[in-house]
């Protein structure tokens, strides 16, 4: 008689569980894919029904994403022939680059707002989380509620306020303005996340560390941060993805100088509306950053959403 485990998966079970989590990765890259074609298609085919699986690729969508074009008479383009073979891509339409794209300045605001909301959220979480779990704070479960409960919030709720706001203190379509407002947003799920990951530390450790002469904060740098960059580094990444996908705010209150991707892309126009490609092609270098981000992190992320869920 063969022996038998309730805790053991047999080889059936890890076979149809293996397929169907491969089934499941193959399903949810459908549309990362089909973004990522896209941006190697010509307008045509880009629109046509049904949609195309195999064309002919070009690289039409991210020169128009990176250039502004203006079109010329064909005498204008008769005596000045093409540079090199982007000016030959878009001559097909009987236009010429005459210059960079704001597509640049759009993501650097994102890479600058993002990560710096990131960290600030980061910083200013980490030691009030430290604080919440170290020392006894009055009110300290009414404080953690009330922190939690801006979370809930809906953006559109404190939209007007927040525009009034910012309009009088001078920090509309400013990046320190946005940094400010996303690490207001974030900090909240911060506070709440690294508490958790803290409280399992065991004060031991600080203790042991103030005996033999640390300071308070020698033994917080040196002792409790080490231990909880796992949870650090999964706050982070979640930090980074709202701060880098958020759009209402955005909207509402950049226009020009601190405006990020999100606003700018869906506004690529093409000849006879959205250029398509283009689009595509934004967001598929959009996506760049926060998946080599989250990849770089992926143990921490795997370890902080599975942290404390077993105890020894």
């Amino acid at each position: 008689m063969s022996s038998f485990s309730v805790t053991e998966p047999s080889n059936r079970s890890k076979w149809i569980a293996g397929a169907l989590v491969i089934g499941y990765a193959l399903i949810t890259m459908i549309p990362l894919v089909w973004i990522l074609l896209t941006g190697f298609k010509s307008p045509a085919d880009a629109i046509s029904y049904p949609p195309k699986v195999v064309f002919e690729p070009t690289l039409e969508g991210y020169v128009n994403l990176f250039t502004t074009r203006t079109r010329q008479t064909q005498e204008f383009l008769d005596a000045n022939p093409p540079q090199n073979w982007a000016d030959e891509i878009v001559r097909q339409y009987d236009m010429v680059i005459v210059g960079p794209s704001k597509f640049g300045e759009r993501f650097m605001n994102s890479v600058i707002i993002g990560f710096g909301s990131t960290f600030l959220s980061i910083f200013l979480g980490t030691l009030a989380a430290y604080a919440f779990s170290r020392f006894k704070v009055p009110l300290k479960d009414d404080l953690l509620f009330f922190i939690l409960s801006t979370r809930m919030m809906p953006p559109v709720a404190v939209a007007i306020p927040i525009f009034l706001m910012f309009r009088n203190l001078g920090l509309s379509d400013t990046h320190l303005g946005m940094i400010l407002l996303y690490t207001g947003v974030n900090i909240s799920l911060a506070v709440w996340l690294l508490k958790g990951f803290i409280d399992e530390i065991p004060r031991e450790y600080e203790e042991a560390a103030l005996i033999d002469g640390y300071t308070r904060f020698q033994a917080f740098y040196k002792v409790v941060l080490p231990q909880a960059a796992t949870g650090i580094a999964s706050t982070a990444i979640f930090c980074l993805i709202f701060a880098w996908n958020e759009y209402a705010f955005a909207v509402l209150l950049t226009s020009a100088n601190a405006q990020t991707a999100p606003p700018f892309i869906p506004t690529i126009i093409g000849i006879g509306g959205l250029d398509w490609p283009a689009v595509a092609a934004g967001a598929t270098i959009f996506l760049i950053p926060v998946m080599i981000f989250t990849i770089l992190m992926r143990k921490h992320l795997l370890r902080g959403i599975t942290f404390g869920a077993v105890r020894k």
